[in-house]
């Protein structure tokens, strides 16, 4: 294995992360291919991820059709490289995905890559597709910065809210938890015709 070709496979699966999120996940999502099935699973019950075990056939297979293709076009040192890196990425995208959803973040980039996902989950799903890199939305076009994410009661992570489902203090800047909207009642004061 060399560097270049790891760090080559690890670009590979950013470029993918976009362009199956996007594409697969959302505005092919209508063909209902198994991937759109499990991310508007995982849209409507934010919990909801997809076992481990088929991540791990789906990163088999994969692994197992890019490596010989790999090798053939790169030698074998390098392709062998470039699926780890392409491997190494997508395991380093599930981990990340996951624990965004479930444990508040610790870092800077941590607070970013929530705030970017959970403003694409909550906002506006035809932006920020990337969970782990803004590069690609950058590119294409679909990245939108975040301010505040309004968060829904019933998708409220469980870091972000305390037992009784208030917003917890140390994501008051970058969260609001967005209770139901009441219409104001006429008073019955109003001569407005009809």
């Amino acid at each position: 294995m060399t560097l270049p070709s790891v760090m080559c496979g690890a670009a590979t699966w950013s470029a993918a992360e976009y362009f199956i999120h996007r594409y697969a996940g959302h505005e092919y999502a209508h063909n209902r291919n198994h991937f759109a099935v499990e991310h508007t699973r995982h849209h409507a019950t934010t919990s909801y991820f997809a076992s481990t075990g088929k991540k791990v056939l789906v990163a088999a297979v994969a692994g197992a059709l890019m490596a010989p293709l790999a090798s053939l076009a790169a030698g074998p040192r390098r392709g062998l490289g470039f699926t780890f890196g392409c491997l190494a990425a997508y395991a380093g995208y599930e981990w990340q995905h996951r624990r965004a959803h479930t444990h508040a973040p610790k870092t800077a980039y941590g607070r970013w890559l929530r705030k970017n996902h959970f403003h694409h989950h909550f906002h506006d799903t035809s932006t920020n597709h990337g969970v782990t890199s803004p590069v690609w939305d950058l590119l294409c076009g679909t990245h939108r910065p975040v301010d505040v994410v309004r968060v829904p009661p019933k998708h409220a992570m469980p870091w972000l809210v305390d037992e009784q489902g208030q917003l917890r203090g140390e994501h008051e800047r970058d969260y609001v938890i967005a209770r139901k909207r009441t219409r104001p009642q006429d008073g019955g004061g109003s001569s407005a015709g009809v």
